[in-house]
């Protein structure tokens, strides 16, 4: 496994060793990306940028580690190619990891086809296993302008949000649930923001992106999401569940009574129906809850992966399998995960974003059949009408001709 978040290319800063710095560049404080002195917005991950930048002390050269060639394992030489067998370095945003604790971890993976990868994620977890942790995965719409740079900019904006969210309310489950619910509104509405403002001025398909989120507090986990990326609770014993119900046509068949494995393969499978971007008819996050009550796996997924592995059941089975061959390490099993994403042919981007509720294990699941399913609860916000967990109908639907902006 290797690559690192994208924006944080390889390279050296600062002065040649033992000569004087005559000046030094200014960075993202977000994300560390070079900036310009008068930018009030950073381009790689959207932050917006205070007035006055604190100027890092004066350093000699910092040198980060080579890159290692996905070929053959030699090093990347600055021009690109690998010093050992002459091959192309993949781009850092075509593959990519996060792990900001090791019971939290994804991978982000352009996979086989497509030319650049618009899947984006963005994590963040606390150091004591289950306390806290905010999963967020935004899939750019390919056919639209720039969707690799928006979905980076909106996965990072709203996990910024979540980060710093802790709600307690009154202190009560129920009043914990309605102020996540908040909290993900208002992170979705900064992932919407960043997505407009990575927006090109003019003609065409204006940048977009779905979104789903986690958020793990202790034992409640709260998931949200806008378009057809995933969240799925996956328990040691028990069926595994798809918490998520996805904003597509084929969501749209299968309320219909249509199967799913018919919906999923027809020739609209991915029309969604609501997306992230100036152009999204509506971005209220749609919301679900699980209590962790017992030892399991928390994913969080785009299309890239789920498209092989749809039921709830069926993607614990995988996920049981792969932690039996990769161990129970989340970063080995996402880059587990997404390996044999690839190897059924890779025709998305692909990305992976676990976190460990309770101790390590690798025993597979139990038999759905004969144990129980934990409760979903919708949040209030969600809830109070019975239409609330219906898809919305299909954009298409209402203006005709499907064009790019509801494709994923």
């Amino acid at each position: 496994m290797t690559g690192t978040a994208p924006d944080l290319a390889a390279g050296v800063t600062g002065a040649e060793a033992g000569m004087p710095v005559a000046a030094v560049a200014l960075s993202c404080p977000a994300c560390s990306a070079p900036i310009g002195d008068s930018d009030r917005f950073c381009e790689a991950c959207g932050a917006e940028l205070t007035p006055a930048v604190e100027l890092p002390p004066p350093q000699t050269a910092t040198v980060t580690a080579a890159r290692a060639c996905h070929e053959c394992g030699g090093e990347v030489a600055p021009d690109g190619y690998c010093t050992q067998c002459g091959a192309g370095a993949v781009s850092e945003r075509d593959h990519f990891v996060e792990e900001p604790a090791p019971w939290v971890a994804a991978v982000c993976d352009r996979g086989i086809r497509h030319d650049r990868n618009e899947d984006a994620v963005a994590l963040h977890a606390g150091a004591e296993p289950g306390s806290h942790a905010v999963l967020v995965v935004c899939d750019g719409v390919s056919s639209s302008t720039d969707s690799d740079v928006a979905s980076l900019a909106a996965a990072r904006a709203a996990r910024d949000v979540l980060a710093v969210s802790h709600p307690q309310a009154l202190g009560t489950a129920a009043t914990r649930l309605m102020a996540t619910a908040r909290a993900m509104e208002a992170a979705v509405d900064a992932a919407n923001d960043a997505v407009i403002r990575h927006t090109t001025a003019g003609p065409g398909n204006p940048a977009s992106c779905t979104f789903v989120a986690a958020v793990i507090q202790q034992s409640q986990l709260v998931v949200g999401w806008v378009g057809d990326s995933r969240a799925y609770w996956l328990p040691d014993a028990g069926a595994g569940q798809l918490l998520s119900i996805d904003d597509s046509f084929a969501a749209e068949q299968i309320a219909g009574g249509m199967s799913r494995e018919e919906a999923e393969n027809g020739p609209q499978a991915h029309a969604i129906t609501r997306w992230l971007g100036i152009d999204a008819p509506d971005h209220t996050p749609r919301t679900a809850s699980v209590d962790l009550t017992e030892p399991g796996w928390v994913l969080v997924c785009s299309d890239g992966l789920w498209n092989y592995c749809s039921e709830g059941d069926a993607m614990s089975a995988l996920l049981h399998e792969t932690a039996s061959r990769t161990g129970s390490a989340p970063l080995d099993l996402a880059d587990g995960l997404v390996d044999w994403a690839n190897a059924q042919g890779g025709m998305d981007n692909i990305t992976a974003a676990l976190a460990r509720v309770g101790p390590p294990t690798t025993a597979g699941p139990a038999n759905p059949a004969t144990t129980a399913t934990p409760a979903v609860a919708a949040t209030p916000a969600t809830a109070a009408p019975d239409t609330a967990t219906a898809p919305a109908p299909a954009a298409y639907q209402e203006e005709g001709t499907p064009d790019g902006n509801v494709l994923s």
